[in-house]
Formats: C-alpha cells, sequence, structure tokens
C-alpha cells in the first residue's frame, strides 16, 4: 500500500499531510511536480520518497510516475492525497475497507455522497461537477456523486492500466481515469469523506479555466474510443512481491 501525494508549490503543507499520512501507519510517496519552492525538501525531511519531475507535467502526469514508481517497488495499491491538505488521510482506512467489502477496483472519496459533505463550492462549479458526474455515469453505469474528487483508492487492475496510459490534462486525471475505468470493465465505488477547504497555497484552476477544462474534458471523452484505437500501452513489471 503507497499513498501517493502529487504536489506543485505546497510547502506550506506537504509536511503535515506526509506526517498524517504516515501517522496511520502508511508508506508515503511525493511527486513534486516541478515545484520551485521547498517543497520536495519539506517532503524528503518529513521522510516520504520524493520523485522530482524536471518540469510541470500537470497531476496526470505525475500521477503516472507515481503508479510506475509504486509497481516497479512493488506495491499493488495506492491511495491518491493531496499535498493541500484539503484530504484527511483519517479517512484512507474508510476508502481501504470499502475496497475490501465491494471488491471494486476504484473507491473514490465523495463530498457529496448521502448528503453527508459539507464541502462549499460555487453554484457555478455545482453545475460543472454535476455534468461531468452525468457523463461519468453513463460510461461506468453507476451513480457517481463526485467525479471531479482526486481522493481515491485505487487497486491493482487499474494501477498497472493508469501506470501504462493515464490522462495528463487538468480534469483527466480525475473524469476521464473513471471513463477509462469503465471502458477497461472495472468496478468503481464511491464512499462518503469530509473535505476542507485550502489553507494555503494557489488552486490550478479559476472559474473561466475550469469552465474550459469541463468544456475539453467532455470532448476527450467523447474522442477516447479514436484515440484508444491508435494508442499503445507499455508493460510494467512489479518486482519484489506485494506491500
Amino acid at each position: 500500500m503507497l499513498i501517493l501525494i502529487p504536489a506543485l508549490n505546497e510547502e506550506a503543507t506537504v509536511g503535515g499531510v506526509i506526517a498524517r499520512v504516515q501517522g496511520a501507519g502508511f508508506d508515503a510517496c511525493v511527486i513534486d511536480d516541478g515545484c520551485t519552492d521547498r517543497t520536495a525538501h519539506v517532503a524528503r525531511s518529513a521522510g516520504a520518497a520524493v520523485l522530482s519531475l524536471p518540469s510541470n507535467l500537470g497531476v496526470g502526469g505525475a500521477l503516472r510516475c507515481g503508479f510506475r514508481y509504486a509497481l516497479l517497488n512493488g506495491y499493488d495499491t495506492v491511495v491518491q492525497v493531496d499535498a493541500d491538505d484539503q484530504h484527511d488521510p483519517a479517512a484512507i482506512d474508510r476508502l481501504l475497507a470499502t475496497m475490501d467489502e465491494t471488491g471494486a477496483d476504484m473507491v473514490v472519496g465523495s463530498r457529496f455522497l448521502d448528503g453527508r459533505g459539507s464541502f462549499a463550492v460555487s453554484r457555478t462549479r455545482r453545475v460543472a461537477m454535476r455534468v461531468l458526474a452525468w457523463r461519468v455515469r453513463a460510461a461506468l453505469g453507476t451513480p457517481i456523486t463526485d467525479a471531479s474528487s482526486g481522493f481515491r483508492a485505487i487497486g491493482p487492475r487499474l494501477l498497472m492500466r493508469f501506470a501504462s496510459d493515464y490522462p495528463t490534462e487538468y480534469l483527466g486525471d480525475t473524469v476521464e481515469a473513471l471513463v477509462i475505468a469503465g471502458r477497461e470493465g472495472a468496478t468503481v465505488v464511491e464512499c462518503a469523506v469530509e473535505m476542507a477547504p485550502r489553507t494555503a497555497g494557489v488552486a490550478s484552476a479559476g472559474v473561466v479555466a475550469s469552465t474550459w477544462y469541463v468544456l475539453r474534458v467532455l470532448l476527450a471523452v467523447e474522442l477516447m474510443p479514436r484515440r484508444a484505437r491508435g494508442g499503445s500501452h507499455t508493460a510494467l513489471t512489479p518486482q519484489g512481491g506485494s506491500r
């Protein structure tokens, strides 16, 4: 079990996130996505493995590196946790328990499932989230309330798939990944979690940019079958057995 923490200039919060992940008994790996601050230094000092990328690849590119690192080091399941302290590492066990109970290939931590979430979002963003959830539901054949959540557990079947080919555009790492999972015949379920507002750093996209990305990801999803026919996958062989 490995906790992947993609990070872009999160020196103020990444150390605390790592401490809570390790306190919960898990190994932590921070992917330094071309940071220009002390994120990598803080992460190493906190005891996490650190993958430093030479330039910014975006969350999807950073995660793909993390997935490959996990497989090559003998891990067969990963959990994505944000470096900005919005995801509660104490809820990791809840995601994993849901995976064990349901046999799902992926468990998504939802801010809105069963009305439990109190996470505040703007009206425009909530509409966008509903549109994305509708599109993902069509691909998965099962309801998804929080398609853009980046707090998720990924099991062996999808870990191998995502290590070979994972969407790198904004929202691709969340929404497109769910569509890929559906088209692979994988089982995806949700688990209710609480998320906190960002306390430091800067969000990666504003309202205008987010609206554009929603339109882009919807188009990308429609073009996905064509892209898949022309794509290829790279095989990775885990080393040292499962952890």
